[in-house]
């Protein structure tokens, strides 16, 4: 009797035409705007047992681990694109937003599951803690296949911060479970003292922040050593930074950590010292990213079944908005608006506040911890990361270009002109000799230079596209070497 391997060949049929057929239809989707990503959580949704598939797929604990994974590779992709220059900008904005703005985000929004879902305050404060933070998976693939190039400081705080953010939303998640499930078990003991919660945070930063940069020493070093990839060992690099950093992840998981933390910490250390080396894996690491999207999100609409959806979509949609139009943005708000960020970045910033895969894996985390009604958790999370996808992915480009914040490109003569104005003058250039050329007034007390009067008009780092007024002039930001402004962009009345 001839053995069969249609036990091989049939699961892999369907799941490589799925995927096929997933990128395909991303590829034409992009063009009209939808999200990428939108795509093949549909695909998955199609393809379940509600869909034309009829694949009946509830294997949550298989999903929690590919999705984990998945945002390993994803985050440790991030990490080794994450320039140090940066951090100059983005890295107060995003410490912020990634701790008391995923706090803020969650309460609001657990006040509004309260109201909208019937829950107690735990349980509603569980929800708002599941889609409290930002995915990096979505933020880091809509901003690049966006075709926008938004200034650095805007770019730098949502990129870092959808890398960051993840410790805090797990924490949160976590400790609300424990009390949770210590409500639902009164009178037996149990119960989380304020000394536990203290320890669990240090725990989740302290061994992720140790581990991450711990590891990204040693993986530069490593790379260093193995030289250049001038023998084209590029992919192979690649395979041994994403199997170091997944080494990483576990390890610190193992130990009480945040893995999320260490992985991305990882790679924007490893990235920035072995530049050269790591330079030649990125497109290898795209293919591993991309890779790891696709399956986690075709994954994640396999786990949806829209019927058990129906009861939970308008107070799930109810969240949503809420999440999006009132929790995010005051978020946002009351931790940019300190740092002196104009308006229109603040509501760009609180636009864009992506919601992915992260919410919907950490959705899961209820239902393996045996929480009542955790199904009603899964349930939210995934209509708040459709909604999330549809309207936010799909408007990144659009949004961007009617807030003014897309800059264009350096090649783009006319572009330039409309953005910048028509003259450029270098930052060096005395205040005096600059307002007595043009016949503007002399600022009292005015600094020697342009880019210092610039640099003290605006307060905080200055980016590309930053701009003041000087008289009936407006002067923007048109180049930056280390920091320093070295040429101004002038619009005259």
């Amino acid at each position: 009797m001839a053995l069969s391997l249609d036990f091989l060949a049939l699961p892999l049929l369907v799941a490589a035409a799925l995927v096929f057929v997933s990128v395909l239809a991303g590829v034409v989707s992009t063009r009209v705007g939808f999200s990428f990503l939108l795509v093949f959580l549909l695909a998955g949704i199609l393809a379940g047992q509600d869909g034309p598939g009829g694949l009946v797929f509830n294997d949550f604990r298989l999903s929690f681990w590919v999705g984990n994974i998945a945002l390993a590779v994803i985050l440790l992709d991030g990490g080794l694109r994450t320039d140090f220059d940066t951090f100059r900008t983005g890295l107060k904005p995003s410490l912020l937003l990634a701790t008391l703005g995923v706090v803020l985000s969650a309460g609001i929004t657990g006040a509004a599951a309260r109201w909208l879902l019937d829950l107690s305050w735990p349980m509603a404060l569980l929800v708002g803690a599941i889609v409290g933070s930002t995915d990096a998976a979505a933020v880091f693939a809509l901003l690049k296949s966006s075709g926008v190039r938004l200034n650095e400081r805007v770019a730098a705080t949502l990129e870092i911060e959808s890398g960051m953010n993840d410790p805090m939303a797990v924490y949160l998640t976590l400790a609300l479970i424990g009390v949770v499930l210590a409500a639902s078990t009164a009178g037996s003991g149990a119960g989380l003292s304020a000394l536990e919660v203290l320890r669990s945070l240090a725990l989740q930063f302290g061994w992720g922040g140790a581990l991450g940069l711990g590891a990204g020493f040693a993986m530069a070093e490593l790379l260093k050593r193995l030289g250049r990839g001038e023998d084209g060992g590029g992919g192979i690099r690649a395979l041994l930074l994403v199997s170091g950093g997944l080494t990483v992840f576990a390890a610190t998981t193992w130990l009480g950590g945040s893995g999320f933390l260490a992985v991305y910490a990882m790679g924007v250390i490893a990235g920035n010292r072995a530049r050269r080396q790591v330079r030649s894996t990125l497109s290898a690491m795209d293919g591993y990213a991309w890779l790891s999207q696709a399956g986690m999100f075709l994954l994640l609409g396999l786990l949806a079944t829209p019927s058990q959806l129906l009861p939970t979509l308008l107070p799930g949609l109810g969240v949503s908005l809420v999440l999006m139009l009132v929790a995010r943005p005051l978020a946002v708000a009351l931790c940019l608006v300190p740092l002196r960020f104009p308006p229109r970045e603040i509501v760009f910033i609180s636009w864009v506040g992506l919601r992915g895969a992260v919410p919907i894996v950490l959705a899961m985390f209820p239902l393996m911890a045996g929480v009542p009604g955790a199904q009603t958790f899964f349930n939210v999370a995934f209509v708040v990361v459709l909604t999330s996808l549809l309207l936010q992915g799909s408007t990144i480009a659009w949004s961007a270009r009617r807030l003014g914040l897309a800059l264009p490109e350096p090649d783009d003569l006319q572009a330039n002109r409309l953005v910048f104005g028509d003259f450029v003058i270098d930052g060096a250039t005395p205040m005096d000799t600059l307002c007595a050329f043009y016949g503007l007034p002399v600022p009292p007390d005015a600094p020697t230079d342009v880019a210092t009067w610039m640099r003290e008009e605006l307060r905080r780092p200055a980016v590309e596209g930053d701009s003041a007024m000087l008289g009936a002039a407006e002067l923007s930001v048109r180049a930056l070497e280390g920091g320093r402004i070295t040429r101004v962009g002038i619009r005259l009345g």
